[in-house]
């Protein structure tokens, strides 16, 4: 079945407006998922990235060890 932009400004001219927010708000989705294809994740920035946050993650979780282990004993003393 072929759509022409012509029969559809004729089916919207014919819309309440409840029905023109539900086609707006279906456009903007379409708009979203077609943008959302078109990004192309780099592997070596992605590598990079990897990299730099395993490095804080390592870094944040040898610094809050030791208050883990204080929260630890406290649950067995209760």
């Amino acid at each position: 079945m072929s759509v022409t932009s012509e029969a559809l400004k004729q089916d919207i001219d014919q819309l309440t407006a409840e029905q023109l927010q539900q086609v707006a708000d279906f456009i903007a989705f379409l708009k979203f998922r077609d943008k959302r294809r078109r990004i192309v994740l780099d592997p070596v920035q992605l590598a990079s990235l990897a990299t730099e946050f395993a490095e804080e993650d390592r870094s944040l979780a040898e610094a809050g060890i030791g208050d883990y282990a204080v929260m630890l004993a406290q649950e067995d003393q209760q």
